[in-house]
């Protein structure tokens, strides 16, 4: 999935829903079984619209590339920031098919989608032409305008959504995210706390990329512990995997090999170890985390009755996370041979 955020000056909104609603939509995905297994995620990210970026380059800045490191994608998020700017639909779409390294697989889901509030006719490369290349490569752009149903009509996001193979939506992009406090949410926050305990970290960036994990913890919470716990979910879902520098991840990868580890890629104290007792601690590492996976995963449970039984809200249907799951729920149904269903 590629995430094209228009961030332009009057985006702050949308931006403030991506981060607000990040691991909502996570996990609503990690509990969709499609095909009948649990899917891989992989998430690129794109910030257009912005005087600051380069206009020789049509105003458009890759963020991230594909990656399936959650934390890296609610870093990014939470960096960005809105200037005043001119708005290429069609060359955004353009630049994330031709720079992103799409599957060739044909049972991969491949989606974009692209949210901004402006004319989708902007700029020099036409929607039609960019949607064209994006079809090519199977993948379907979704557009989201941020205002009015009838005023994004007007703005051609609908020719776009229906030139992409996509859903058109709009959304409210300034309506706050409700977030519903329950008493589980202060012990989902301690075994959160006891689960990154069980992250070892190693290589040239592992300990970077650890106290990023504490980091983007802290801007869960900046929205309340609720979020906080459904970062926590996320994190105790098959989604979150970070391989590239926790050890007890890596240890589940076929070509792992700890007789390779090089002392300098190991924390202080760690160095010095045998292979051997490196892996008695990794499988320790392994089993307390699988523990508190399901600590976290029966305290979420009793949040989620909690949240049915005492909330009369419907769910908000205006809103980024729920257009996206909305949108990628009906391409999976319209994929051949292919299921979708909830998980558990």
């Amino acid at each position: 999935m590629a995430l094209l955020l228009d961030t332009s000056n009057s985006m702050d909104g949308l931006i403030d829903q991506a981060k607000a609603q990040l691991w909502e939509f996570v996990n609503a995905l990690s509990n969709t079984l499609i095909g009948g297994e649990v899917p891989s995620l992989q998430i690129a990210l794109y910030e257009y619209g912005n005087d600051h970026l380069n206009g020789k380059e049509g105003f458009i800045r890759q963020v991230s590339p594909f990656t399936g490191e959650l934390d890296v994608v609610s870093e990014k998020l939470f960096a960005l920031r809105t200037n005043g700017g001119n708005e290429f639909c069609g060359q955004v779409i353009q630049t994330s098919i031709k720079q992103l390294n799409w599957s060739e697989n044909q049972d991969d889901v491949q989606v974009i989608f692209i949210a901004g509030n402006e004319e989708f006719t902007q700029g020099g490369v036409s929607f039609q032409s960019a949607c064209a290349d994006a079809r090519e490569k199977r993948v379907v752009v979704n557009a989201i305008f941020c205002g009015g149903f009838e005023e994004g009509i007007d703005q051609y996001w609908q020719k776009g959504a229906e030139a992409g193979g996509g859903n058109y939506m709009s959304i409210e992009q300034d309506r706050k995210t409700v977030f519903i406090e329950t008493p589980y949410d202060a012990q989902i926050s301690v075994l959160n706390d006891r689960f990154n305990t069980t992250y070892m970290y190693y290589g040239a960036h592992g300990q970077e990329k650890k106290n990023n994990q504490e980091v983007q913890d802290e801007n869960a919470a900046s929205y309340g512990e609720s979020n906080k716990a459904m970062r926590s979910m996320s994190k105790a879902s098959s989604f979150y995997w970070n391989s590239s520098w926790d050890l007890v991840d890596a240890s589940k990868e076929k070509e792992f090999d700890v007789t390779k580890l090089q002392s300098n890629e190991l924390p202080t104290e760690l160095r010095g170890k045998s292979s051997a007792e490196l892996l008695v601690l990794i499988q320790q590492k392994s089993k307390e985390r699988e523990e508190i996976r399901q600590l976290i995963l029966q305290a979420n449970a009793l949040r989620t009755e909690y949240i049915s039984a005492n909330s009369d809200t419907p769910v908000d249907q205006q809103t980024l996370s729920a257009s996206m799951i909305r949108a990628i729920q009906k391409q999976v149904k319209a994929m051949p041979e292919m299921t979708i269903e909830s998980g558990n």
